[in-house]
């Protein structure tokens, strides 16, 4: 019986140290986002979990380790959002930016965050980056294509480009900046 709950501990133990990640990089992301890489600490981080500083260093290596996974979850979500669009033809450029202001609305901090990971010349970030932008266009290149699109580099160009703008235009709170056929 000791060892049973030996093993039920273990899980729950494992179950909470995954959770308490995903609260560490929940709030990461709000504090990158808000203060920015550079001022943004990690005792911050903490404090908007209600742990200790040192408990965010036994999941994270330092500061550009917590970037780089608040960065790659944004990703994910990202990748997640556009992997489930499914329309036809024309229809498809309209849902995918339909999610993605859906997705700009729910989860601006992650936007920030990708739009202020641009500047930073780190190379981890950078990678970190390169590597998500690379999966997006990938997907919405493929998405195109199997969609029957004349010129399908073409349209994840013009997608891109667009999606960049409302980036932009989301982190300046300028929404004029905003394409005005996405409106």
């Amino acid at each position: 019986m000791n060892k049973q709950s030996g093993s039920v501990r273990t899980r729950t133990d494992e179950a909470t140290s995954v959770n308490r990640r995903e609260q560490i990089l929940e709030a990461a992301v709000v504090v990158f986002a808000e203060h920015g890489y550079f001022k943004a600490t990690t005792a911050r981080v903490a404090e908007k979990v209600g742990i200790s500083q040192p408990y965010i260093f036994k999941l994270f290596k330092n500061k550009e380790e917590l970037f780089v996974a608040a960065l790659d979850r944004a990703f994910e979500r990202t990748i997640r959002t556009f992997t489930a669009v499914e329309a036809s033809g024309e229809e498809l450029l309209g849902e995918a930016i339909r999610v993605y202001e859906q997705l700009m609305e729910t989860h601006p901090s992650e936007i920030i965050l990708q739009v202020q990971a641009l500047g930073i010349r780190d190379e981890a970030i950078r990678r970190s980056m390169q590597t998500g932008m690379q999966r997006i266009t990938s997907l919405m290149e493929e998405k195109f294509t199997a969609a029957g699109m004349a010129h399908p580099e073409v349209e994840v160009s013009t997608f891109m480009a667009n999606g960049m703008l409302c980036h932009a235009a989301m982190a300046l709170e300028m929404p004029e900046l905003k394409p005005k056929h996405l409106e």
